[in-house]
């Protein structure tokens, strides 16, 4: 594409950015994605990792976002059965909060505007019986057990954007866009590669804002618009401990203030407890967790569980900013999660799309919004097609995990089964395309600790923009929560070698 016009350049490569890159890709448009870190090193990491219709979006009204969220389950869980799976959520009733009948009124409604087909219905807990009750304090004698599904959502966006990249989209990682201009109808676009500090020039017929929580830095320094104030950004915080309960559900917690989190099991040796809701002032790639936070998560996980959350048992805590949409809430958590989408360009100028707001759930719908508005200004080139294909490695039924990993332990009877296991959560059936003609642990080259080898890491290099120790571990696998700081120095020396020049890059 040197020298060409490209149909769209997007900017951001969180969930948004991929999502309609991969859309755009598939019906026949010219893609170039520049995204100034890693894929999904904003917010579209730091989620509570959910598929999930939004259970207390109900109590907004704001039910057709809960609606669309609802449908998008089943097709996303059909689309990547080996990084999105179903999840059951126990929801205790809690004497002097939301009454039962109102508990009860939500679920129905969750159970039947959705279009559910594969996941399970609601169903009442007596918690002095069933095993969810034993982590429990003894006071909850009753809980509501509903569904959602999980998603493994780093690994949603990188495998967005290879899907984009094999149907001919250009994605660029560690490349910022410095500026942008209108000339004659077309945009010129300056993008800089945040590693070897040199700029390529880009032109394009139309421009995609899904900078996320930048979405307005990026209208004000880079495309120079005054006074922009769009999105209101959000603090969320999660903290991992060890371990709380062996129950494979997950646990919705209401709290005395009105907000809840959530307590769900998190690569297979810890608990996961979030979110918090602040406002947040700062720029969006430094926020941290709060002491405040901290004691909050602690406090209000403590008041369910039997056995306290403590400080101590914290292993690993992660914040990111949400860029909702600034509808004038009075509340943090009340602020619309629903997604926005403008367009400007009249009279023959470059088009301007942005994205404010969103949420992984309802991304696909996002990006099917998005080409709509697209396809006004250049016109229609394809047909919706994401809604029945897979991803990469999710070319299996979404009941059909475990066979999977039969099935790749038998073509390589040296895995351990755990191991096996993971690498069919994170890739699917490319597990395969990964360990390659592999007969024995020593073919997967270099350990680097735990179950990391130097197979995997070359793959992700190769096939995923993978360029630091920090995409490997705590993006693309998670194996950070349980390798060494000597052993992360080390596969950190090695992925500067390995990739050499500041410019590679994934296969486009």
């Amino acid at each position: 594409m040197d020298g060409a016009i490209y149909d769209i350049l997007i900017i951001g490569g969180g969930i948004n950015g991929c999502g309609v890159a991969r859309d755009a890709a598939g019906r026949g448009y010219s893609v170039y994605l520049a995204e100034m870190n890693d894929l999904a090193s904003g917010t579209s990491s730091w989620s509570t990792k959910l598929i999930h219709g939004g259970l207390r979006y109900l109590e907004h009204y704001e039910f057709r976002l809960v609606r669309e969220a609802l449908m998008e389950r089943e097709v996303l869980w059909r689309m990547a059965p080996h990084i999105i799976w179903p999840m059951r959520f126990v929801l205790p009733h809690h004497k002097g909060l939301r009454p039962a009948w109102l508990l009860r009124l939500g679920l129905f409604l969750y159970d039947h505007i959705g279009g559910r087909k594969l996941l399970p219905p609601t169903r009442t807990l007596d918690m002095r019986t069933d095993p969810a009750g034993k982590p429990l304090k003894p006071l909850f004698s009753r809980a509501f057990e509903y569904s959602d599904c999980w998603v493994n959502d780093a690994r949603l966006v990188v495998m967005n954007a290879r899907d984009a990249a094999d149907r001919g989209a250009t994605i660029r990682t560690r490349s910022r866009v410095t500026s942008a201009r209108r000339e004659n109808g077309i945009w010129t676009v300056v993008v800089e590669d945040m590693r070897g500090r040199t700029s390529d020039t880009v032109k394009a017929r139309l421009l995609v804002n899904a900078a996320g929580p930048w979405v307005d830095k990026v209208l004000g320094s880079t495309l120079g618009k005054n006074d922009i104030h769009n999105v209101r950004l959000v603090q969320g915080s999660h903290i991992v401990v060890k371990r709380k309960f062996d129950d494979p559900r997950a646990y919705f917690f209401q709290n005395r203030d009105g907000r809840i989190i959530f307590a769900i099991p998190y690569e297979q040796d810890f608990t996961l407890i979030g979110t918090t809701d602040q406002d947040y002032v700062g720029e969006p790639g430094e926020v941290a967790i709060t002491d405040s936070e901290v004691a909050y998560l602690c406090e209000a996980a403590s008041e369910y569980f039997a056995e306290p959350v403590r400080r101590e048992d914290i292993v690993w805590t992660y914040s990111g900013v949400r860029p909702l949409f600034d509808d004038g809430a009075s509340k943090a958590q009340e602020a619309t999660r629903d997604y926005v989408l403008t367009a400007e360009g009249e009279g023959g100028q470059a088009p301007l799309l942005n994205i404010f707001g969103g949420k992984i759930t309802t991304y696909r719908r996002l990006a099917e919004a998005m080409i709509e508005k697209i396809e006004g200004f250049l016109g229609r080139k394809g047909k919706p097609w994401t809604a029945g294909t897979t991803l990469s490695g999710g070319d299996f039924p979404p009941n059909g995990f475990d066979t999977e990993v039969e099935r790749l332990k038998a073509a390589y009877g040296f895995l351990d089964p755990a191991h096996a296991q993971r690498l069919v959560r994170l890739y699917g059936t490319k597990a395969a395309v990964l360990l390659g003609g592999a007969r024995s642990t020593a073919d997967l080259g270099r350990h680097f600790g735990a179950d990391l080898y130097e197979a995997e890491v070359r793959y992700l290099i190769e096939r995923e923009w993978a360029l630091s120790a920090d995409d490997v571990l705590w993006r693309r696998t998670k194996r950070g929560l349980r390798l060494t700081e000597a052993e992360a120095a080390a596969l950190e020396d090695f992925m500067h070698g390995a990739t050499g020049h500041p410019e590679t890059a994934a296969a486009e």
